[in-house]
């Protein structure tokens, strides 16, 4: 049997429904990601953006493809292993007698899923702690729910999306957290302050950093603290 290469996928929306977008990242057995690819939904649900992310990625994967996909929708992944059958033996009613919603995503993912070897994992999003992948996937889903563009490793791109300092601390913590300058938000004079990276990323520079290593943001991407203060010498001399 082939080594069983991870992914992951996400869907976004401002607003629910709203702007929205999808996004996956195709990854090797280790865990490194190899490509990625996003799109805009124009204005959609959160659960059309992660059903779309979803169909979007199994049909970047060949037929017979082993694969471990990582999601943090809990609703995208019991639609297709747990509720499914469910729906087919009831005429696509749910539970309840209601029509079943995104029936057509559902129906493609479903003929998409007999032709590959899929297991399935469900991640929770935006922690400190999270899947590194999901992290991509979330953070391109999200650029391309505000810009409405495609994007990805076939369009060009060769850098991966660089995801956002997650926000998911203990709940003990988030009110400190709130009423206490943070690693991350604005200092006085406009610049970002230092936080470490939770995850390795490339600098607008063009060299890569290391997790762990002191990041700062660098208008809408994160890169080297020195890089970040070059850039703000430069604006404002």
């Amino acid at each position: 049997m082939s080594e069983r290469i991870i992914a992951a996928c996400d869907g976004a929306s401002k607003g629910n429904p709203g702007p929205a977008g999808w996004a996956w990242v195709i990854a090797d057995a280790e865990g490194r990601p190899e490509r990625w690819e996003s799109g805009a939904l124009g204005r959609a649900t959160n659960n059309v953006g992660e059903l779309t992310a979803l169909q979007k990625l199994l049909e970047a994967l060949l037929p017979g493809t082993p694969v471990q996909i990582r999601m943090d929708s809990q609703y995208a992944m019991k639609a297709v292993t747990q509720w499914l059958p469910g729906w087919k033996r009831n005429g696509w009613k749910t539970s309840g007698g209601k029509a079943v919603a995104n029936r057509e995503l559902v129906e493609e993912i479903d003929r998409l899923l007999t032709e590959r070897d899929v297991a399935f994992l469900y991640v929770p999003a935006h922690r400190e702690d999270g899947d590194h992948l999901n992290a991509i996937a979330d953070q391109a889903a999200s650029d391309a729910a505000i810009s409405q563009q495609a994007a990805g490793t076939a369009l060009g791109a060769t850098d991966f999306p660089v995801p956002a300092p997650a926000t998911g601390a203990p709940a003990r913590n988030r009110t400190a957290k709130a009423t206490s300058p943070a690693a991350g938000t604005k200092a006085k004079n406009g610049t970002s302050r230092p936080l470490k990276a939770k995850f390795p990323g490339t600098c607008p520079c063009g060299r890569t950093y290391a997790a762990g290593e002191m990041i700062a943001k660098h208008g809408k991407r994160w890169g080297h603290e020195a890089c970040a203060a070059s850039v703000q010498e430069t604006n404002t001399a």
